[in-house]
């Protein structure tokens, strides 16, 4: 596998609000919303509580543990 290279720039609100749209899309999260303070508003399914979540980091640090938990629970392939 060919190693990828470093990045030179912050996680974007951009790169955030694609991955959150998949998500959403995907029905991995009932909701995810930019707030006017940067914040990001997070609910799993409609009758669970909102979490905040600080930056664009965070919502990609989200994204990364529901895509390992998805796979994880893949059956395995033959």
């Amino acid at each position: 596998m060919i190693p990828r290279p470093p990045r030179f720039s912050g996680l974007t609100t951009a790169e955030a609000g694609a991955w959150a749209e998949v998500l959403v899309r995907r029905q991995l999260l009932h909701a995810v919303v930019l707030a006017p303070t940067g914040q990001w508003l997070v609910q799993d399914r409609p009758n669970k509580p909102v979490r905040v979540l600080a930056s664009p980091a965070e919502v990609l640090a989200l994204a990364a543990t529901i895509q390992q938990r998805t796979r994880s629970t893949r059956p395995a392939s033959q």
